[in-house]
């Protein structure tokens, strides 16, 4: 299985995943990476926070946008470069997040892909925001 080669992406393309965020998803998360914040895994710690309890780790919301890159656009053989990112938003759980790829950038010579990332809630309402630079397959 292999993504879409730069010839067959044009500026304006866009692709998105979208996924309900569980508890289970978070407490995996916290397992994988080893980050145990408490504003993550602690109700009583939480409640007390800005948030008023328990969010999702940014980045498990970040990887919702390397699920787009990976699997969809441009896909299978894609080396994902880099991402600049900002939170703007908590992620309760129980949110479904939307993650939204547009190609805002392509160069052909060098086989280079920049592309607007966006991951939005249920309510419509931007939870994070970027610019990924991407490799897709040759």
């Amino acid at each position: 299985m292999k993504g879409k080669t730069i010839d067959q992406i044009s500026v304006g393309d866009k692709a998105f995943f979208q996924k309900t965020i569980t508890e289970t998803d978070v407490y995996l998360y916290a397992g994988i990476t080893g980050d145990i914040n408490p504003a993550h895994i602690n109700e009583e710690v939480s409640k007390d926070t800005m948030f008023k309890g328990r969010i999702a780790h940014g980045m498990l919301t970040a990887g919702l946008v390397s699920a787009v890159l990976g699997v969809q656009l441009p896909g299978p053989g894609t080396i994902y470069m880099g991402q600049e990112l900002r939170f703007t938003a908590p992620v309760k759980f129980g949110d479904t997040i939307k993650a939204e790829v547009e190609v805002i950038e392509r160069n052909e010579e060098k086989n280079r892909l920049k592309l607007k990332t966006t991951c939005y809630n249920q309510d419509n309402k931007i939870v994070l925001e970027g610019v990924a630079k991407v490799m897709p397959p040759r």
